[in-house]
């Protein structure tokens, strides 16, 4: 059976400067089922979320550019200040020549989860108010109802733009696609397939292009905030991911349309979007389309921030950011030249309803989980590639 893939494509700009936008690809390995395991079972106890960096063969990294791994550095710090999940987050970075109009490169690993074993583990791991409001909003059984469109059986017909309610039951209601990253942070020990150095992530950076590593005094003219872009990626592998880009990526794929249950790939953060439409029928919103989507975090009632919609059905970004324009975070789709990026109070507050800790106290380890709760992993990996140019 064929299955959607996804795939990077060319530059944007928004008129005042060229900003570096993202895309993605993924590939998939076999699935294997294994049990959900509990938190503190085999997680390392530290203090804050923890960043290990390896260098391809170079596992110390001494033969990175200095001012590269320092700003990898700094960006991992900036989230460790705000996260405090006891695990260790282990990514490969690199600084190197790159094709002239590639920025830089990110895949991270993803698993499968079931929807109601991850229900159980964010519901056990919640410490924050917005936590037990996020938790609460979520439906309480086996399946993620979903609104959806352009697929293969769409009632209104093959590929057809109209949304529709898919409650049936099958794969894509049933599993929730996560990175392995916040698959620690709600306390379930990854599986990494063949990968020996079970890396959560890979992070390149393109050396050809001018870089500011030192935001501290601001971020001259026609640089890129090094440390912002670091972490902007970091914060995909650590899963704000949408799962709404494959789709809009196979819609159709060549001349292939793909069933609703071929796009197993709802993410936890999109369990948090919505649109008026879907909010009316009581679903979240996994279109691809230009409608207005939404970050709400009690079934849709309120509107915490605008989601961006897609790159080829939506508004020219990939589903997998904030809205872009309006200032609303590290996790924008776009960073101009001379500008600096910083985590807001927005990307915290996402961060912490998917499953990650944003108060300090460190709560006692979870039980083991049953395995009627199961994990069903997928070696996934996703590329996320930022092109643009420097500024006219």
């Amino acid at each position: 059976m064929s299955q959607p893939v996804s795939k990077p494509s060319a530059t944007a700009s928004d008129g005042i400067a060229a900003r570096p936008w993202l895309r993605q690809w993924r590939r998939r390995t076999p699935a294997l089922l294994i049990g959900l395991v509990g938190w503190g079972v085999s997680q390392p106890q530290a203090l804050a979320l923890q960043f290990e960096f390896v260098c391809g063969s170079d596992p110390s990294c001494a033969s990175l550019n200095s001012n590269a791994y320092a700003g990898f550095q700094a960006a991992a710090n900036r989230w460790s200040s705000i996260l405090f999940d006891p695990i260790t987050v282990k990514l490969s970075i690199g600084f190197e020549a790159m094709a002239p109009n590639i920025l830089g490169g990110t895949t991270h690993t993803e698993n499968y989860i079931s929807y109601s074993g991850f229900r159980i583990a964010l519901n056990l791991d919640r410490q924050s108010s917005n936590d037990i409001q996020a938790v609460a909003s979520l439906p309480t059984g086996s399946t993620i109802p979903l609104l959806i469109n352009r697929t293969a059986n769409n009632p209104a017909g093959v590929g057809s733009v109209t949304p529709y309610i898919d409650n049936d039951g099958d794969s894509n209601n049933y599993f929730i696609n996560i990175s392995t990253a916040n698959l620690k942070a709600i306390g379930v020990s990854p599986a990494y397939g063949t990968d020996l150095t079970a890396l959560d992530g890979e992070i390149s950076f393109n050396s050809s292009f001018s870089w500011d590593f030192n935001p501290d005094n601001g971020i001259s003219s026609g640089t890129y905030d090094f440390v912002a872009v670091a972490a902007h990626e970091i914060g995909h592998a650590m899963g704000f991911i949408s799962g709404v880009d494959v789709l809009d990526y196979n819609s159709p794929y060549g001349s292939t349309y793909f069933n609703d249950n071929q796009f197993t790939s709802v993410s936890p953060l999109d369990l948090y979007r919505y649109s008026a439409q879907s909010f009316a029928s009581g679903v979240i919103d996994w279109t691809a389309d230009n409608r207005s989507k939404y970050f709400s975090i009690d079934a849709g009632l309120s509107s915490l921030a605008g989601f961006s919609t897609g790159v080829n059905r939506g508004d020219g970004r990939q589903a997998s950011h904030w809205k872009d324009n309006l200032a609303l975070g590290l996790l924008d789709p776009t960073l101009a030249s001379g500008e600096i990026g910083q985590i807001s109070a927005l990307d915290r507050l996402a961060f912490d309803v998917i499953g990650y800790d944003t108060l300090s106290g460190v709560p006692a380890p979870l039980p083991l989980l049953g395995g009627s709760a199961a994990l069903l992993w997928s070696r996934r990996l996703r590329r996320r590639r930022a092109q643009g140019h420097p500024p006219n």
